[in-house]
């Protein structure tokens, strides 16, 4: 049976004839000494358009055509075309089995990934493809006790520490200090060792420091302060003390008008590639009711600019108890978070940020975002690295992760944490901006909820969620557990792991009374795996933080030290004791 059927044509120039295939929605492909378009159709969404000076020849089999050129033809499709191909017949799925470059495409979109350009140094695509799957799959069989240790002496807790490219990045606000530690370097890695003691981080005098963000993988720093009630923000590399190189100034400046005259009570800031945003919540009597704050977020394209008129704002009213907070997903989305997720469009910087649309919450929760790990040392090009990696997860389809607590103290005791796939924010077609959207719209079909006791940890990069949920009398011990989203983690699990398709249901505090204001179904796949064959004692000490990234787990413990306090038995926290390091 003939499934595909093929209509060439061909122009003649200079009496040498040509003709190429391009899928619809690519460009075009063309060589500079032709002028022609070839038009084919095909059954299973394969159509090309030609234009044409001369036709020649009758219709032609798709395949009858040359192997290497059948490969060449599939490979423009899409991953889910390419195995909707497959399953048309005995032919084309030969076709498909004896490629290694259309199988590579298609494990790269089911783990969720991209080509980092001029990364492969000549690796064959076979092995490129089975490098994939053997690192997904070594996800489903770690070896929870084969950890490195890496000592940590005399660390302070800080209020910012977070793990990218092999390296530790700790803030102090307290002492005014900052480190970046190596982890366990590897042979190709480039290491950086920074410790900026007090008063080195920023030394403009009678300067106070609201917030600090480190880029490594743009090799930046920037530092934003307060000089008698102005703010700026300061650019430098982070593996000296220059000014960066790619930066347009020294100091990102804040505009000059009475939106920006109230009083910084707090302020976060964060970055990824080109842009640079920080969040203030303001404080100033001439503003509605006398106990009412305002917030403003202000972006900049720290690469070409000093300055900006890209501003967002609104108010915190009195005794409310919203919190603001927003990430980047990708170069030119901006991501919100109050009681909704507004999705803005920051394409273009000269002009305030565009509301695309309104994903509505389905109960009224104070959300933080948990920034992701790709939007920590990931970027077009890299500065610093811990190996030289040839793909980076896609950010339309990574995973974000909102912890959500009642504002009431009825529901203090537990936390939910909400897992969206980010897929959700860039399939828009039909969505308007002058209508928000309903959580049953978006939100069962696109998210987990997960309801844990108020203390855990939990870490996500790329399609993967690594959790220390608390089991035990008391909650006295954690476990890790690992959940991977990706489409394709049922087949990398090979057997391993638990699929879970089924819907799940949790029930939503938040009343003041305590009361339950319905229940929530979400019903996203993934695949779990629970090391339940190690558990981590808090009794001697507390799991601090853990991470994720490409092919690493980490586990960052502080030791507690036992004393008295009025003749009762206490722990006192001490500096962070030390670092496990799981290859995975």
């Amino acid at each position: 049976m003939e499934i595909f059927t093929l209509r060439m044509t061909v122009i003649a120039r200079n009496s040498t004839p040509a003709c190429w295939w391009a899928p619809v929605g690519a460009h075009a492909i063309s060589k500079p000494s032709h002028s022609h378009l070839v038009e084919t159709s095909c059954s299973s969404h394969l159509q090309v358009v030609k234009r044409v000076d001369h036709e020649m020849g009758p219709e032609a089999g798709f395949l009858s055509l040359a192997e290497e050129l059948r490969f060449y033809i599939l490979s423009f499709l899409s991953c889910r075309d390419i195995l909707r191909c497959t399953s048309v017949c005995k032919a084309l799925h030969q076709t498909y089995m004896s490629s290694s470059e259309l199988q590579y495409i298609v494990e790269m979109s089911g783990q969720r990934l991209l080509p980092v350009p001029n990364a492969d140094n000549g690796t064959p695509v076979s092995k490129r493809l089975q490098l994939l799957r053997d690192g997904a799959h070594a996800w489903f069989k770690v070896d929870i006790h084969s950890s490195k240790t890496v000592p940590m002496r005399r660390v302070p807790r800080s209020r910012r520490k977070f793990v990218a490219d092999g390296h530790l990045y700790l803030w102090n606000t307290q002492e005014d200090t900052a480190t970046i530690i190596p982890i366990l370097p590897k042979p190709s890695q480039e290491t950086i060792q920074r410790d900026w003691s007090p008063g080195t981080l920023c030394s403009v005098p009678n300067s106070y420091k609201l917030d600090v963000f480190m880029d490594p993988a743009q090799n930046l720093v920037a530092v934003v302060y307060i000089v008698r009630g102005t703010v700026y923000i300061d650019l430098r590399a982070l593996d000296c003390d220059d000014v960066h190189p790619q930066a347009a100034g020294e100091t990102l400046l804040l505009p000059d008008d009475p939106e920006n005259r109230g009083e910084t009570v707090s302020a976060k800031l964060k970055g990824f590639g080109r842009h640079i945003a920080l969040w203030r919540r303001l404080d100033d009597p001439t503003w509605t009711t006398f106990k009412d704050d305002k917030w403003q977020l202000q972006l900049w394209d720290w690469q070409h600019s000093t300055t900006s008129s890209s501003v967002l704002d609104g108010v915190i009213l009195d005794q409310s108890e919203t919190t603001v907070d927003f990430c980047f997903l990708g170069n030119d989305r901006l991501l919100v978070i109050t009681d909704d997720l507004e999705l803005y469009s920051i394409e273009d910087m000269s002009q305030t940020p565009q509301l695309l649309t309104c994903f509505l919450m389905p109960v009224s929760l104070t959300l933080r975002c948990l920034l992701p790990m790709d939007n920590i040392g990931h970027s077009s090009q890299p500065h610093i690295q811990a190996q030289r990696t040839m793909y980076t997860s896609d950010p339309t389809h990574r995973l974000l992760c909102l912890t959500a607590t009642s504002p009431y103290p009825a529901s203090f005791s537990s936390t939910q944490v909400f897992i969206i796939s980010t897929r959700i924010f860039f399939d828009l077609d039909g969505m308007a901006a002058a209508t928000p959207i309903p959580w049953k719209h978006w939100g069962p079909s696109n998210a987990r909820i997960f309801q844990h006791p108020y203390h855990f940890n939990v870490h996500v990069s790329g399609n993967r969620v690594l959790q220390a949920l608390p089991v035990g009398t008391q909650n006295s011990e954690r476990i890790l557990h690992l959940m991977d989203f990706s489409p394709l983690a049922v087949t990398n699990r090979r057997g391993l792991g638990r699929v879970v398709k089924e819907p799940s249901t949790i029930d939503i505090i938040s009343d003041s009374t305590g009361r339950s204001k319905g229940i929530l179904t979400t019903s996203l796949p993934y695949v779990e795996v629970v090391f339940s064959d190690r558990k981590f004692d808090t009794s001697d000490s507390e799991l601090e933080e853990i991470w994720i990234d490409r092919d690493r787990i980490y586990i960052l413990n502080a030791d507690l030290e036992r004393a008295t306090l009025g003749g009762s038995p206490v722990f006192m926290m001490r500096p962070i004791g030390k670092l496990e390091v799981i290859d995975v």
